[in-house]
């Protein structure tokens, strides 16, 4: 193996090491979790549940600790700080990203740090790349990357309203790479009973490419 593989097996095996430890902090981060406020902008009180839909008592917003709340929702925490200018609209934003259903049970959809001999073994998954502004991906993301800086790691908690439009992974990214992680958000995004539909992702920033010819 040459040194340009070595260096690039290496900072593979870190990001994932890092994305990985990050990823043992939502059991604590939760458990440090209390109801929101009511008024809470852009939000109702309770959960959005098909089974209780019109109905004045459910599970409490929750918010966790030690995140920042944007005004839209979003609870995000920078894991680690990235360097240079942050993507401007009609960059290309290259991603390494994970997902979790963390309103039920926090069950992996998408893993970087793949499980040896389950469906989540593909080493080999490409980065995940999208045009900011472009509206292809959901708002969260949007929102997410607008202000990270390459080499940037940033978890964020995702409401309903943010997330997959009408519950369905099919019509904006990011999608699962697998059918098991396919299966895995649908149950959830599908169910129509009393299910917390909060997502939960990592993203990594790894590079930003300015469109060609320039802005």
């Amino acid at each position: 193996m040459d040194m340009e593989a070595e260096r690039s097996s290496s900072s593979i095996s870190n990001r994932r090491e890092l994305l990985a430890c990050a990823a043992l902090a939502v059991a604590a981060g939760l458990a440090a979790a209390g109801p929101a406020h009511a008024d809470d902008a852009n939000l109702s009180k309770f959960e959005p549940m098909d089974a209780l839909k019109g109905k004045d008592y459910g599970k409490p917003r929750m918010k966790v600790k030690d995140y920042v709340t944007t005004p839209s929702g979003l609870q995000y925490q920078d894991i680690k700080e990235g360097n240079g200018a942050s993507p401007q609209p009609g960059d290309t934003v290259v991603i390494d990203w994970d997902g979790y259903t963390i309103g039920y049970y926090g069950r992996p959809f998408e893993a970087r740090n793949k499980p040896k001999g389950s469906s989540f073994n593909d080493d080999n998954k490409d980065f995940y790349r999208f045009v900011l502004g472009e509206g292809k991906v959901i708002p969260a993301f949007e929102e997410a990357v607008a202000d990270m800086k390459p080499g940037g790691i940033r978890r964020i908690i995702v409401p309903v309203e943010l997330g997959y439009p009408e519950d369905n992974w099919r019509k904006l990214g990011p999608k699962p790479s697998t059918f098991a992680g396919d299966r895995a958000l649908d149950f959830v995004l599908a169910n129509r009973g009393m299910i917390d539909k909060t997502l939960l992702f990592d993203l990594e920033l790894v590079r930003v490419d300015a469109p060609k010819g320039g802005r």
